[in-house]
């Protein structure tokens, strides 16, 4: 006699589901100082996985070769932070001839409100040199601070560096222990959408890097030519910050359009700026990131952009760099399952067949 298999009623996959995700929030909250340097340190394994793996082409021990990606990132990070605070403490000596200019807009500024809403903000003592100054230099002593906080705590950014050592040490062993957990799959199958995994995470970062890396020497050469002190760093961070989808382009672009308001004597300057990083924008949405990110990740926008709101508001800026490689590896993984595809279809993109599918079947 054929045993009748049980099928879980609707509501209670519903109900099982949300339970789910409830305990994974509480748990990404909970774990946030040992989970962030966890994911950190395979990002940033990820990255230098072909450096090691050109190492070991040399016929460099894996060891070693581990060891030397871990220095080098080291010492990229540490000289990126160092470059950072320098450049953030030198802004105090370009606010010397701008307290006049901000106090007649402060000025204005307080009449307005003081006009319309009776409240008086004393904008016009704020914006003295000696405020300007202070806080400039305390916003520089925080940059430290801040890096801290991303990360969790002191012995989160003493973890990045340990986890990122043995995620390149053991890389081959995670691929054979995901194998195992799909044992009920063709074991070559199963590695090889696991390698494919990897590459994808990989040609996503690195080809995320390149785009940083081209969108920089664009950045600084605009920043230049309009004469923009600092051009180097402001187009280093509006770079960066572009890895943050949405949030990050509009604060690249909102720190050299400030400084240049608050140095230039003309608002052509803040302007120029403006344009100049929207011309930018749509050079690195429309041919940057097409041709060398290409279709590596393939998140459906609503699902991206919720994602960067829970990454944010659970972990803070690390959350919002993560999330994006994050959500790329949660739907590969939810492809090697029946069960779990429906899953890797919301959060991938709508296919173009599918909606072939739509049309025809509201034609006919």
């Amino acid at each position: 006699m054929k045993e009748k298999s049980f099928t879980m009623p609707p509501y209670l996959k519903a109900l099982s589901v949300l339970i789910f995700i409830i305990v994974l929030v509480f748990f990404l909250i909970v774990g946030k100082s040992l989970l962030v340097p966890l994911f950190m340190g395979g990002f940033f394994a990820v990255l230098f996985t072909p450096f090691s793996n050109w190492l070991e082409s040399k016929k460099v021990p894996r060891t070693i070769s581990a060891v030397l990606s871990l220095l080098l990132n080291i010492a990229i990070v540490v000289g990126l932070l160092v470059f950072i605070i320098t450049t953030i403490s030198n802004f105090t000596s370009d606010f010397d001839n701008v307290s006049e200019k901000l106090s007649n807009y402060a000025k204005d500024i307080d009449e307005w409100t003081m006009t319309n809403f009776g409240i008086d903000e004393n904008f016009e003592e704020k914006a003295s040199d000696d405020y300007i100054k202070t806080l400039l230099q305390e916003q520089g002593a925080n940059i430290t601070g801040f890096a801290l906080r991303t990360v969790g705590s002191l012995s989160g950014t003493v973890l990045i560096p340990v986890f990122m050592f043995f995620f390149l040490l053991y890389r081959d062993h995670l691929t054979e222990v995901m194998i195992r957990i799909y044992r009920d799959k063709d074991p070559q199958l199963v590695k090889m959408r696991i390698t494919n995994l990897r590459k994808l995470l990989q040609n996503y970062i690195i080809g995320v890097v390149k785009v940083m890396g081209i969108l920089a020497v664009l950045n600084v050469t605009a920043f230049t030519a309009l004469g923009i002190k600092h051009a180097i760093f402001f187009g280093l961070i509006a770079a960066f910050l572009n890895i943050i989808p949405y949030v990050g382009p509009f604060i690249g672009a909102l720190m050299p359009m400030v400084y240049a308001f608050l140095t230039k004597d003309s608002l052509f300057y803040p302007i120029a700026v403006l344009v100049s990083y929207q011309l930018i924008q749509l050079i690195e949405g429309n041919i940057l990131t097409p041709k060398i990110v290409g279709g590596n990740v393939n998140l459906n926008p609503f699902i991206t952009f919720l994602g960067l709101l829970v990454g944010g508001t659970i972990w803070g800026v690390a959350g919002m760099v993560l999330i994006i490689p994050t959500l790329a590896i949660l739907r590969e993984i939810f492809e090697l399952s029946d069960q779990t595809s429906p899953f890797a279809l919301l959060l991938g993109e709508e296919r173009s067949d599918e909606k072939s599918k739509e049309k025809s079947s509201e034609s006919g």
